[in-house]
């Protein structure tokens, strides 16, 4: 079983960290299928966009996203923006197996999650309030990460559940990675996120291990 490399503490009151270490396996074949049974799903329970808001996990999202100082209008959380996307009629795009999963179990469970290379962490993980000037170069660009929730390590910012890190992000050879999906407390358990990865995972042929699933 392999255990985590690396220390995690959470500061925010209200969030569950599930961490998982996933790893390519021999037969990706299902994900084509499972990427369009995952969209179907997310359009069977939502039928339009103002429905996405009245989605529990995305309601208690919003509120943790509120107490740690964050607009949620303003900065969506990953998932909900996820959510919209599908809903307005986009479809789960094919980009690597790991970060495929990573994006379906998000889809399912209604909550940020994030795949980091393998490798890519330090030891020391914390989950707080982004301080005063800090910033990290995004999936998306620069980011200001002030007043957001944010995973940092001892080299830096890593993640926000709003976007992810150019740092961290899973290149075309990786083989392994950690996945970390932040769960609004007493919505969306970890035994639902290990349950549901798990039956991800099986269809997408990647290997999961959860040795030390919550945080």
């Amino acid at each position: 079983m392999k255990m985590l490399p690396f220390d995690v503490s959470v500061e925010l009151e209200g969030w569950e960290l599930f961490w998982a270490y996933l790893s390519i396996g021999d037969d990706d074949s299902g994900l084509a299928d499972l990427r369009t049974r995952i969209v179907a799903g997310v359009r069977e329970r939502i039928s339009d966009t103002g429905a996405i808001s009245g989605q529990p996990a995305v309601a208690a999202m919003r509120k943790l996203f509120r107490a740690a100082g964050c607009d949620p209008t303003r900065y969506r959380p990953a998932s909900e923006a996820l959510l919209r996307r599908l809903v307005k009629g986009a479809e789960l795009p094919a980009i690597h197996p790991l970060v495929d999963v990573n994006n379906c179990l998000s889809a399912e469970l209604a909550v940020p999650c994030c795949v980091m290379r393998e490798g890519s962490l330090g030891t020391s993980l914390v989950f707080r309030p982004g301080a005063a000037g800090k910033s990290y170069q995004s999936l998306r660009g620069p980011f200001n990460a002030e007043a957001k929730p944010l995973l940092v390590d001892e080299i830096g910012p890593i993640d926000t559940p709003i976007t992810g890190s150019e740092r961290v992000k899973v290149r075309l050879d990786t083989r392994g990675a950690w996945l970390v999906a932040y769960l609004p407390k007493d919505v969306v358990s970890v035994d639902d996120a290990w349950s549901t990865l798990e039956a991800i995972a099986v269809d997408a042929g990647v290997e999961v291990k959860s040795p030390n699933p919550a945080i």
